[in-house]
């Protein structure tokens, strides 16, 4: 990972605190456990549970690393409410020539999550909109061209 900012919602942070601590404790506990079970029955050369555990325990640490570094380079972003559009903001859009509406949260890109409509900063939606006011019109690139949107409010 890069020396930028993560940027994580309070939520996330804790979510990432959480489960460093069960990676930590509870699961380094569970693989020593079979780590110790598997060499228990006997040569190592062959032993398939052994080499299971082995994966795992390398799996394990490797998550463990991952989430410090985020931890590491989190930058606590609050629910922004103001006028314009900024990292936090929950933000309704509608699309040239239609009705319908859509509604998103701006949040950092290790939370970003379309099905939960949470849309990273960096994407080229969230970075159109990004400084944004009530009623602006703004355009952004995707792989179908140009779309046209309006930003109908934020929250």
């Amino acid at each position: 990972m890069n020396e930028e900012n993560n940027y994580l919602s309070k939520e996330k942070f804790d979510e990432l605190k959480t489960e460093l601590e069960h990676l930590k404790t509870t699961r380094r506990r569970e693989i020593a456990e079979q780590l110790e079970y598997a060499r228990s029955l006997g040569d190592l050369s062959e032993n398939a549970e052994y080499e299971e555990a082995r994966n795992l325990q390398a799996a394990t640490e490797d998550r463990i690393r991952v989430v410090e570094e985020q931890l590491s380079h989190a930058r606590i972003i609050e629910h922004a409410k103001g006028s314009t559009v900024s990292l936090g903001s929950v933000v309704t859009i509608q699309k040239h020539d239609e009705k319908e509406e859509h509604v998103y949260e701006i949040v950092g890109s290790a939370e970003a999550n379309m099905q939960e409509r949470k849309i990273s900063h960096l994407s080229p939606l969230g970075a159109a909109l990004m400084d944004k006011k009530r009623g602006d019109v703004f355009t952004f690139e995707t792989p179908k061209g140009t779309q046209k949107y309006k930003v109908v409010a934020i929250k």
